[in-house]
């Protein structure tokens, strides 16, 4: 049915990246009835030295007008109808689609090209190329140093109202580990590029429909908190009080589990909806502590915090992350039983999730897979994960985010 969307994912473990790449173009080329638009490829950091070769001998096997792709410490793919979540050993994913009605930009953005964030959206649009209406949906890839994603995602928000942002930063193998970025745009005159640092992204416009779930992992302790006094990312007064004492006060009335979890794992969720009254799990952005001033009993956290906005207290581990993202998913089928199915998805996970959070393979994967069925899914464990909280697109940690693509509702 060549009027269809169809998209599909193939997953090697093939120690040679030869073998690899013949491998998952055949099956994945084998799965489609017609020609793919859009081709997605992700390459375990075990093939670091041969990130060189991986376009050229992908451009021998296949034949794809727009190819962006990366490097992870994992890679995530299907095969035979299971999804499976690869960590450190060597693996490739390709996800390839055909599009019909869909119009499919590239593009490529470093640091030092963004506009001010004091610019006018036309500076943003001109940047990456992509007019605003219809709206665009994005999907990038970026390296994990220096590449202004922050800002990025701030800018796209404000010129692109309306549109759905979701992907990942490259990862290595570890600590200072490499990282690639690919980029192949036959149709742009963009050919078989290797970046090192950096944005890649498509943007997709026209029979299309981007859907993101976004899994935290974290539950919330206490009880809403409403800043009073802050400077930056320094919280200075929390309900009119020190913030180290309300913060030593609960952990106090804590269980002793939750005691010693707060030793290590103790985030801070941002409220999104300032005027919601009662706040729930998935309502904030999660943040990590910096640090603490034990003489001023400030708290210093991760983003910037302004006074009046509301906060609280988080716990992550095993059990916080698998019933986050349970309660998203039940959320999301109940909203979605109407309309037209969901064709394929990206996972986007944190290198701290996976088999070292769970204790075991294919946890989160296993569980989308029991409320989202029977599509392909390809992805990467990521360095930080992209995708939207409230309405607005943040760089994420410890985070499993899911791009779910579907046909428009005509």
């Amino acid at each position: 049915m060549a009027d269809q969307m169809q998209w599909a994912n193939a997953l090697s473990t093939r120690h040679s990246l030869e073998a690899a790449v013949t491998d998952v173009v055949e099956r994945a080329v084998s799965s489609l009835t017609a020609p793919a638009d859009l081709g997605l490829v992700f390459i375990s950091s075990a093939f670091t030295s041969e990130y060189s070769r991986l376009l050229p001998l992908l451009a021998e096997k296949l034949s794809v007008p727009v190819l962006i792709g990366c490097s992870g410490g994992g890679v995530i793919g299907t095969t035979n109808g299971e999804i499976q979540e690869l960590e450190a050993e060597p693996a490739i994913s390709l996800t390839l689609a055909h599009l019909p009605g869909v119009k499919v930009q590239v593009f490529h953005v470093v640091a030092e090209e963004l506009p001010d964030l004091d610019s006018s959206p036309d500076a943003w649009v001109d940047l990456i190329g992509v007019p605003t209406s219809p709206t665009p949906q994005f999907i990038l890839l970026s390296s994990s140093f220096a590449s202004g994603i922050n800002d990025l995602l701030q800018g796209l928000d404000f010129a692109y109202p309306g549109s759905v942002i979701v992907g990942g930063q490259a990862s290595g193998g570890g600590m200072g580990g490499r990282v690639a970025l690919f980029c192949n745009d036959t149709e742009g005159g963009e050919c078989q590029n290797l970046y090192r640092e950096g944005t890649v992204g498509i943007a997709l416009t026209g029979n299309i429909v981007l859907e993101t779930i976004v899994a935290q992992g974290c539950r919330p302790i206490g009880k809403p908190l409403q800043v009073t006094k802050a400077d930056r990312n320094i919280i200075l007064e929390l309900d009119e009080q020190v913030p180290l004492v309300v913060l030593r006060d609960l952990i106090a009335s804590l269980s002793e589990h939750e005691r010693i979890l707060a030793q290590h794992s103790l985030f801070v969720g941002v409220a999104m909806d300032e005027f919601k009254l009662a706040l729930q799990q998935g309502d904030f952005l999660i943040r990590g502590i910096l640090g603490v001033d034990p003489t001023a009993g400030a708290i210093a956290i991760g983003d910037r915090v302004r006074p009046g906005q509301r906060l609280q207290f988080h716990l992550r581990d095993a059990q916080a992350s698998a019933e986050d993202l349970e309660l998203l998913l039940q959320s999301y089928q109940t909203q979605r039983d109407s309309e037209p199915s969901a064709v394929a998805a990206l996972m986007f996970a944190c290198l701290g999730r996976g088999e070292g959070l769970y204790g075991k393979p294919n946890f989160d994967s296993e569980l989308f897979r029991r409320y989202v069925s029977d599509i392909p899914v390809g992805g990467f464990f990521c360095g930080g994960e992209i995708g939207p909280v409230g309405g607005r697109t943040f760089l994420h940690a410890y985070t499993s985010a899911f791009g779910i693509c579907r046909q428009n509702q005509l």
